[in-house]
């Protein structure tokens, strides 16, 4: 009788983990999530990506501030995802996101959110990929964020990813979320520097 031989599990690690780890002088110069237990790193986005997540981030926390509608974040503030013993924990960095108040109706938390953003902005760089990207969307629907705009700075282009499917916006369109933020509209074109 033959012996069934497995190769060995891969070490999935906590979130806990991960916070002492992410926290090491070697991820210093980089960024760091946890995807399904396992540590993956990205290097810091280019300037040009900074110009378009500065653009947008302003129109939304303005926006947000001024109707105090909750809190808008930029510079991949990180949410834990999901809590899976058998696949492993998530954390993830958005560029932008917005919380609303009613979610958090105190004063902002200090570390890790464990709630899902209203709204969840990324913004493409060279190093993303499109299993990453796919994956992290179909993360964030999951853990309850009605909304993933994925922002492609080369294409000019925003996807609007939902519970309903994809739409798809262009220069000459304007974005809105009105279940999200009533009243809420950027043009496409605003987005990008010429």
């Amino acid at each position: 009788m033959a012996l069934l031989t497995r190769a060995p599990a891969k070490t999935r690690i906590s979130v806990e983990e991960f916070m002492e780890i992410a926290s090491r002088p070697e991820y210093a110069d980089c960024l760091v999530e946890l995807v399904e237990g396992e540590i993956v790193t990205m290097p810091p986005p280019q300037p040009f990506h900074g110009v378009v997540l500065g653009r947008l981030f302003a129109q939304l926390y303005n926006f947000v501030e001024s109707r105090g509608l909750g809190f808008a974040t930029a510079g991949d503030a990180g949410f834990y995802l999901e809590r899976d013993a058998l696949h492993g924990d998530t954390v993830r960095g958005m560029d932008i996101t917005f919380i609303s108040r009613d979610k958090i109706p105190g004063s902002f938390p200090r570390g890790l959110l464990d709630i899902a953003p209203d709204l969840a902005i990324e913004i493409m760089s060279p190093s993303n990929t499109v299993s990453d990207t796919n994956l992290k969307i179909e993360q964030l629907l999951r853990a309850g964020c009605p909304q993933v705009w994925i922002v492609h700075p080369d294409l000019r282009r925003v996807d609007v990813h939902s519970a309903d499917g994809i739409r798809v916006y262009n220069e000459g369109d304007s974005l809105s979320a009105p279940d999200i933020l009533p009243g809420f509209e950027i043009a496409v074109s605003d987005i990008f520097p010429d």
